[in-house]
Order: structure tokens, then sequence, then C-alpha cells
């Protein structure tokens, strides 16, 4: 009976494609169906002493992609509007990001939320850079401060709501040169688009697919990996953070078996670890192109303003119906790590490696985040 459960699941794995679950990269945020926010703004309220717009702005912000899904972001009050920005040390990646580059990403984009958060409701970010090293704790202190000039504008908050990571579906179709200036906001300083059939486009795909092969065999990222996932819904509903089958677009009955069947040890079988390169292979196989970003160094300033340009342009995507899949398994291993800026012919550091490309229809968002006032806390 034994055998025949590990052969069943075998073939279902290679024909059910569930190596979608990549090791590597800024994945995406996660979820199961059906599952949103609930009203716990009351409780919040009363649990962490902030105020209505504060509880929103915060919530909005966690909205925000991380490695995993892990969520490595923490607040701890110092005043009304006045918080610290901390690192959680018990989310970070230490196998696929050692030296927290990603985490200090993800804050990054969890910064920028907050500013347009913000804005919408009439405040003003102010941000004073506290973390001198990636390891630090306390990474930088905000202060909203009132304006008169508040921007109650819908698009702001819907851009926040609807951003997901898509990875099926990409159109073979590349990405047109006005979407490129359009999601980048003309900043081709630190974005630069590369077709899939460019000769830089073509080393991404390769170097993607060998990176992933290399990743995904290492114990290490692949134990850290089977860590974060939530196969039941039960563990999504209990954690609100991590990888769900639904947030890795297993869905149908594939989702169902897999909640019900799969767990942390299926996660390192050699089944599952050569259906996720055999799926990267076919994601690279098919997309609109590659965007890179870059930064002048990789202090923590530079890579939280990474962070933030990242976010904005992610924000910007979906009304160009362009998907964005973060693929940096490439910078998550010592093989290609100093070498991808001079393959690319760039200058700089990179930081995110995207594949990009159009759909027919966007999929809604999946939201699994954790409460407030499970992050929050008072100094």
């Amino acid at each position: 009976m034994v055998t025949e459960m590990k052969i069943s699941r075998r073939k279902f794995l290679h024909i059910a494609g569930t190596g979608m679950i990549l090791a590597g990269g800024l994945p995406p945020l996660s979820g199961c169906s059906g599952l949103i926010r609930v009203d716990t703004e009351k409780t919040e309220i009363a649990m962490t002493g902030l105020s209505r717009h504060e509880i929103e702005i915060l919530y909005m912000a966690s909205l925000s992609p991380s490695g995993h899904n892990t969520q490595p972001w923490g607040i701890r009050i110092i005043a009304p509007y006045t918080w610290i920005i901390t690192s959680d040390e018990q989310r970070w990646l230490p196998a696929v990001d050692p030296e927290q580059r990603e985490t200090l990403l993800s804050i990054g984009a969890f910064i920028e939320n907050v500013a347009v958060a913000a804005k919408y409701y009439g405040y003003e970010l102010s941000l004073t850079i506290l973390a001198k090293t990636s390891k630090d704790r306390d990474i930088g202190q905000v202060t909203l401060k009132k304006t008169n000039n508040p921007d109650p504008d819908p698009l702001l908050m819907n851009r926040i709501k609807r951003r997901r990571v898509v990875r099926k579906g990409y159109m073979a179709m590349e990405v047109g040169e006005k979407d490129v200036a359009y999601i980048t906001n003309k900043d081709f300083a630190r974005m630069h688009y590369f077709p899939p059939h460019s000769r830089q486009g073509r080393y991404l795909r390769e170097g993607t697919i060998e990176a992933t092969r290399q990743q995904t065999y290492r114990s290490s990222a692949q134990e850290e990996l089977a860590n974060w996932i939530r196969w039941s819904d039960d563990d999504a509903l209990r954690f609100r953070d991590g990888l769900t089958p639904e947030g890795m677009e297993i869905n149908g009955f594939a989702g169902w078996y897999v909640r019900n069947f799969y767990n942390r040890e299926d996660v390192l079988t050699k089944a599952f670890r050569e259906a996720t390169v055999r799926n990267v292979v076919q994601q690279v196989s098919t997309h609109g192109g590659w965007l890179i970003i870059t930064s002048d160094a990789s202090a923590v300033g530079d890579l939280l303003e990474t962070g933030r340009l990242f976010e904005r342009m992610f924000l910007r995507s979906r009304e160009k119906m362009i998907a964005v899949h973060p693929m940096t398994q490439i910078l998550e291993e010592p093989q290609w790590q100093n070498m991808i800026a001079t393959a690319l012919g760039l200058s700089g550091r990179v930081q995110f490696i995207l594949r990009i490309g159009y759909l027919e229809t966007y999929p809604d968002p999946i939201t699994l985040r954790r409460p407030v006032n499970w992050f929050v806390r008072r100094a």
C-alpha cells in the first residue's frame, strides 16, 4: 500500500505540474481559496492602540511581496504615527538569502506601500534609516505627518489590493516599448528590458534553468522551502503566511489533492525536485521578456530604495495587463552572483530579475496576510 501511494504521487506530480513551486527569488503573495481579510479593525485598534488610519495603512503595507511570503517586517510603536520598522529574524531565509539582501528589498516594498496608503489618507512619509548593516534588526524610523492635500484616489489603494504575481498564461509576445516605459515610469537608468530572444534573454533563460536545478538539489534551500509551504487550509489560517497551493496556482483537483495529501516531506523527494525544474523550463519558454532592476550599490539605503522602486513598477503593471514573476535564482547561487551584471552588459548591482509578459485575463489576487496586531508591538 505504501509503495502504491508513492507511485501515485510521483505520477500525479508529473501530470499536474506541482513543481511550479520555486526554491528562490522574490516569490509571490500566497493564499487559499476564498481566504480574504476579515473585519478585524476594532480588535487591531484595541490590541495595538493605533488609530484607524494607522491600522489601514499598515495592513495595506503588509500586502507587499516577500520571499516565500515570510512577511519579514515588524513595527514597534514609538508615538502616534511614529514607528520603527524592524526586520524579523525568525522570518529570514538564510539558505537562499544569507546576507538578507532580499529581506531588505521586501522591507523597501513595504515602505513604499506605507507611503502610497499614507498619501491616500492625507499623510506624508518621512523615513530615517537606522540600520548600518543588512542584519540589523531596526531598519528605519517612519513618521507620518498630516498634510492639507490628501489624495483619496481609489486607484492608489486598488493598485496595492490587486497586485499579485502570476506564473502561468503568458502570451508569446514581446512587451511593447511604450508599455515598458509606462510600468517603469521611464526609469531606464535602473530598469532594463530585454526581449526573450535577445542575447541577454537567452542567457537569462538558460541561467535561470541551471540555477533552479542547482538550488532545487541544494538540501538547505529545499528544506527551507518545505518549512514555508502551508499545504492545508488549516495551516494557512493558523499561520497566515508562507506559500499555499492556490498562491502557487495549483488549482482544481490538483489543488484539492495536495491540500489533503501533501506534507513537508513531499517537497524533499526527487520527484518534486524534478517537477520543479521541468516547470521552470516551461515558464521561461513563453513570456514577453525580462525586466532587470539594478542599484548603484548594496548598502541598506540602496536596497530599501530599490525595493521601493520595484513596488512602484509592480503597482503599475496590471493596468497594462502585464504579469510580473520574480525569478532571482541566479542571484542566489554563487556561480552566477558575481558575473550577472557583466554578462548582461549592465553597470551597478543587479537586484531583481523579473519575467514579464502580457495576459489575456488577469487573475484576482489571493491574499494571505497576518493581522496587523500580529506584527505590531509597543516600544
